[in-house]
């Protein structure tokens, strides 16, 4: 589920005009542009942001644009709610002159920022909002604290006729300090398939399991006291645990994802790996009781799917639990589900591929499918990797055999890549 931060505190205190003047200024729009969206003059527009500044008690655009997305209400800290960081993606700084570059830096900026909110279920600051700011590389820092964000992602474009160059940077918006960084090489080919693979690359890095993002989260969260944790705080430390693939270990992430769930019902990647989580217990013979543990197994990954149908972890969870159960059609179903939704996505990729080798489809699809998560992500765990290595099943199985090897796989399949770790 997706979270692009566009709430506000303090928009009670507006009419509703001031509301839709204040959202659409914060989003880049000029007076004029206002006024013709809301068929009012631009002095109009002018009189509007004189209220709305007095009214939020805010004195310029950064901190206008703070208050319409909302990460003042998630506190100084730069959290959400429920723990998760803020993201404020920069648009990317192109270094080259020509136009046509400068186009690409801006679609290559907003598509990062979409797809990091859709596949690390994070608020990320709308793209519109952070060009509308015109920082400059000096400003980042400053103006992403004034954002309320945690975490800020810049970059540098440079590109000549036959190669582009991307440098991307990770920082601690409340200290400027670079966390991680990277380069990015690729030959000059059709405009939009370089987008595209730039933009996977970066998000899955920064986002995907065992991610940057990840790994500043867990080295932070072990600092807190227990009693301060947060639902996003428990559900790391689950994923932590949920890797050991031991009898204690699953316990204790069963133990904090539902800790997670009682502080944020609606955490989708917690209910996904709540259900991986049982399907370990099941299937190993971690707990006394493996019927139940299935059934528990059962209403975590319906949970996560009412909650969002085109979660693709979600989808492949449910894929597993109906090979567990017998019904491989359903099962093959709901694999191409996770593969249309996630095509793009290192962990539900690599989630697949073991799904399509020992539970239900051609083994033989899983290597192309794998090869592609170690590319889009290869800061994945080592279980990742073994998926590449020789393999006892080889060709299309019969059905029985299907059935066993879901059954054994079920527990394995978390266990190798924890469903969405983004942060």
């Amino acid at each position: 589920m997706s979270r692009i931060a566009t709430s506000s505190p303090g928009h009670d205190a507006l009419s509703d005009r001031e509301r839709a003047v204040a959202e659409k200024f914060a989003a880049g729009l000029t007076y004029r542009e206002i006024g013709e969206a809301l068929f009012i003059a631009p002095s109009t527009v002018r009189t509007h942001l004189a209220s709305i500044y007095d009214k939020l008690g805010v004195r310029n655009k950064v901190a206008l644009a703070s208050h319409i997305n909302g990460a003042i209400s998630a506190g100084m800290d730069g959290l959400s709610p429920d723990g998760s960081p803020v993201l404020a993606i920069f648009p990317i700084e192109c270094l080259n002159s020509e136009e046509r570059w400068r186009r690409f830096a801006d679609g290559l900026s907003s598509d990062i920022t979409i797809d990091l909110a859709r596949y690390a279920d994070l608020p990320v600051i709308a793209f519109h909002t952070m060009k509308s700011l015109g920082s400059k590389p000096a400003d980042f820092a400053a103006d992403g604290k004034a954002l309320g964000a945690t975490y800020i992602v810049s970059g540098q474009l440079r590109a000549d006729e036959r190669r582009v160059r991307l440098s991307i940077e990770l920082a601690d918006a409340g200290n400027g300090v670079n966390l991680w960084s990277e380069r990015y090489d690729r030959q000059v080919e059709d405009i939009f398939t370089l987008q595209d693979s730039l933009t996977e690359s970066v998000i899955n890095v920064i986002a995907g399991s065992y991610g940057a993002l990840a790994t500043v989260g867990r080295n932070a969260i072990r600092r807190k006291p227990p009693a301060s944790l947060r639902a996003y705080d428990c559900y790391l430390l689950g994923v932590e645990q949920q890797d050991t693939f031991s009898r204690a270990g699953t316990a204790e992430a069963i133990r904090l994802f539902s800790r997670a769930l009682e502080l944020d019902p609606t955490l989708v990647r917690a209910w996904t790996a709540l259900a991986y989580a049982y399907s370990i217990e099941g299937a190993n013979g971690f707990g006394d009781d493996a019927r139940g543990s299935i059934e528990n197994w059962r209403t975590a990954v319906e949970k996560a799917i009412l909650l969002d149908p085109m979660d693709s972890v979600a989808c492949n969870c449910l894929g597993d639990l109906r090979g567990c159960l017998g019904d491989l059609a359903g099962a093959e179903r709901a694999y191409r589900r996770a593969f249309e939704y996630g095509s793009n996505h290192a962990d539900t990729l690599a989630l697949l591929a073991g799904s399509k080798a020992l539970v239900a489809g051609d083994p033989a699809e899983a290597m192309p499918l794998i090869e592609r998560a170690m590319r889009l992500n290869p800061l994945g765990p080592t279980l990742v990797f073994r998926h590449a290595g020789p393999h006892p099943v080889h060709g299309r199985q019969a059905e029985g055999s299907h059935r066993g090897a879901a059954q054994k796989y079920a527990g394995f399949s978390a266990c190798a890549v924890v469903p969405g770790a983004g942060a």
